[in-house]
């Protein structure tokens, strides 16, 4: 593949992911026995999820309606999102099956019944929805319809959406594995493998299409890119070194999903670090020490990353330098970020979603989505917000002009 091609573009044990589960959800509690109330201790004060502070909104955000997806995924951990393409949210649920709504309406356009735990969220593209399950399953629905195209299998659970493209669906299953089927007739083409750490954070993300690569983040700290045509590895960069004296140390795992800005990739670790890498080479332009394991969202000049104790980053797109941080989410359980006109937006372990300014980091919006935490990524298409709760309600939500 040449750089103008590229430019134009624009299961590991089941006691591990338990107990890497438990950690992550602790970091929103304070300890178990704050579960059933008592007073705290001298210093549980300071492990405990920041209270929101009451602010003058400057922003107007209009809730443009909500809907069920279906039983929601709880406490898998696997960041269920919606996917939208071409004017429709396409939603899973473990319990529930697969969905279509207009972006615009909410309007429900078709239902794909399953009996499956369909744990990753959809994948969209080339008039296809993909979707994976707990169990390995993967399925294709036509786009149009919801009627199912094919079936496959996979040797892990699937908590990643597909990625589709190019006549490819590509799976990122939780062990790693990286499994590229034909988008048409479900035939596997090939398939490429990363050894996962003894020990990683609960869950991976789609890799990212370009014209004849993959980009996929690993649980090792690294990003990988592949080729499409036979999954050969083209290149590998650390985001983040896994360094430490144990396995919870060295936990450095690209969870998010890399984000494209021309031919600069922008991806980050758990570890705390966000690197900006020249697409086509791999090579790293900037590393940063602010970064968490969700999303990166990206404004015109400057990148928005949440850590993995709540604290909001603004990084300068072109140096890495930090332009501002916001604490006032800590151990809220931030989810990763997406930009919304002139502002970064989270969601948090409550049911909140938070608007804030990309000038300075302040908070300029606040809404209640529901009773149930906000764990994937909003994605942001056409000015509109689409976010998903791990009870499975989808909301979709648009500033005022």
């Amino acid at each position: 593949m040449n750089l103008k091609s590229f430019a134009r573009a624009g299961s590991r044990t089941a006691l591990l992911s338990v107990a890497v589960a438990s950690f992550a959800l602790l970091g929103g509690c304070s300890t178990i026995k704050g579960w059933f109330g008592g007073k705290d201790k001298p210093g549980e004060a300071a492990s405990k999820p920041a209270e929101l502070v009451e602010f003058a909104p400057s922003a107007s955000v209009t809730r443009l309606w909500s809907a069920k997806a279906g039983g929601g995924e709880g406490r898998l951990g696997a960041r269920q999102g919606p996917a939208v393409v071409d004017g429709r949210v396409y939603a899973a649920a473990v319990e529930g099956g697969v969905r279509a709504f207009d972006l615009q309406t909410g309007a429900t356009v078709w239902t794909y019944a399953s009996k499956l735990p369909l744990s990753g969220g959809p994948g969209a593209g080339d008039g296809i929805v993909a979707v994976g399950s707990l169990e390995g399953d993967v399925i294709a629905l036509d786009a149009s319809t919801g009627a199912e195209k094919w079936k496959a299998k996979v040797d892990n659970e699937v908590i990643a959406a597909p990625a589709i493209g190019q006549g490819l669906v590509l799976v990122h299953g939780n062990d790693g594995r990286v499994t590229a089927f034909d988008e048409n007739t479900g035939e596997r083409r090939w398939f490429w493998n990363r050894d996962a750490p003894l020990l990683s954070v609960r869950g991976n993300d789609s890799p990212l299409l370009v014209p004849g690569l993959a980009f996929v983040g690993n649980d090792d700290g690294t990003l990988s890119a592949l080729s499409l045509t036979d999954g050969r590895p083209l290149w590998d960069q650390a985001v983040s070194e896994a360094s430490g004296r144990n396995d919870l140390e060295r936990m450095a795992d690209v969870d998010g999903t890399p984000a494209l800005d021309g031919i600069t990739l922008f991806a980050s670790s758990y570890k705390g670090e966000t690197v900006s890498i020249d697409g086509p080479s791999g090579r790293v332009q900037w590393s940063a020490q602010s970064g968490g394991p969700g999303r990166v969202g990206v404004g015109s000049d400057r990148v928005v990353v949440a850590d993995a104790n709540g604290t909001v980053w603004a990084l300068d797109k072109s140096s890495g330098g930090v332009m501002w941080q916001q604490p006032g989410l800590a151990r809220r359980n931030v989810s990763g970020t997406a930009v919304q006109g002139d502002y970064a937006v989270v969601g948090d372990f409550d049911g909140y979603l938070h608007w804030l300014k990309l000038s300075d980091g302040s908070f300029a919006a606040r809404q209640k989505v529901g009773g149930d935490a906000i764990k994937a990524a909003p994605v942001v298409v056409d000015g509109v917000l689409v976010v998903q709760t791990t009870g499975g309600e989808i909301s979709a939500w648009r500033l005022a002009q």
